[in-house]
């Protein structure tokens, strides 16, 4: 598990490639030392979906404020740097998997729709999508991050000015495609490849 404190909260929820879950405890809470070896338990299970950390509430305050955490255990899930569901208090391994796989189920149906999308893309202007699932998927959600940051889905390896007329040809699948994929073998991103 991740160990979050005041100073590397922000930095770690906001980097991560992948969906944060956040179990905001003490070591003298009760209902903490029974939540914990359930959250422990389901790390095996949803490692290549998930991100397990734990914050301690003695040691990082204002994580806890910022995030209105009053009562413990206190668990919420982050995606994309911003939190997207939580519970409090101690809850069974199968309701918290349910919960989990709801919660992650939205963000995987995205995903695999504009995987979708820009193979369809891709193909109808006679090139590929990156071959590497895993590259794929990163740059993804850097698109969808981009979504939420700035309204629409511009192409991660471009800087944003704010500008939406300026930043319009940014939008992916970007203006710049073809032309890099003619010189390079591919976007500048990776995503799309010759």
């Amino acid at each position: 598990m991740l160990i979050l404190t005041d100073e590397n909260f922000e930095k770690e929820i906001s980097a991560s490639p992948k969906p944060i879950l956040v179990d905001f405890y003490t070591f003298w809470c009760a209902p903490c030392t029974i939540l914990t070896p359930i959250l422990e338990k389901l790390v095996g299970e949803f490692k290549e979906k998930i991100i397990f950390a734990k914050v301690n509430l003695d040691t990082a305050p204002l994580a806890a404020q910022k995030y209105g955490v009053d009562r413990i255990p206190t668990v919420i899930l982050f995606n994309g740097g911003k939190p997207i569901s939580g519970f409090v208090g101690v809850r069974s391994e199968p309701e918290i998997r349910k919960w989990l796989e709801e919660n992650l189920k939205d963000n995987e149906e995205k995903i695999e729709k504009i995987i979708k999308e820009s193979e369809e893309y891709a193909i109808k202007n006679g090139f590929k999508l990156n071959p590497s699932r895993e590259v794929v998927e990163r740059i993804i959600k850097g698109l969808l991050e981009n979504e939420k940051k700035y309204g629409a889905r511009y192409c991660p390896c471009r800087r944003v000015t704010g500008n939406s007329e300026e930043d319009k040809p940014k939008i992916c699948p970007c203006q710049f495609v073809q032309k890099e994929i003619e010189k390079e073998g591919h976007c500048l991103c990776g995503l799309f490849v010759k």
